[in-house]
């Protein structure tokens, strides 16, 4: 059985090349729509591989930044948390 199916897949790689092989060209026009239409699909999938990529790249430096930028807003001591009163929530008598 191994060797049936070996046999079969060794004619069907032989067959498939010798049909690629053998090919005549074919007679056909493109018309300068469709041409374009590859093109913008070409660009459209180059630009989000590059975006894709930036974001990748450029998402330690923005999260760098963020932590550099709370950590100056903790450093003043200008947050919401801090102009509060620990007086002001007590419940009056």
């Amino acid at each position: 059985m191994k060797q049936n199916m070996k046999l079969l897949s060794i004619g069907t790689v032989t067959i498939a090349a010798a049909t690629l092989l053998t090919a005549l060209p074919a007679q056909a026009y493109v018309g300068p729509g469709a041409g374009l239409s590859l093109l913008s699909a070409l660009w459209a999938v180059l630009a989000a591989v590059f975006v894709a990529v930036g974001f990748v790249l450029l998402w330690p430096i923005r999260k760098m930044m963020r932590n550099r930028k709370r950590a100056q807003q903790n450093g003043s001591g200008t947050t919401s948390h801090s102009t509060h009163s620990a007086h002001s929530h007590q419940p009056k008598a």
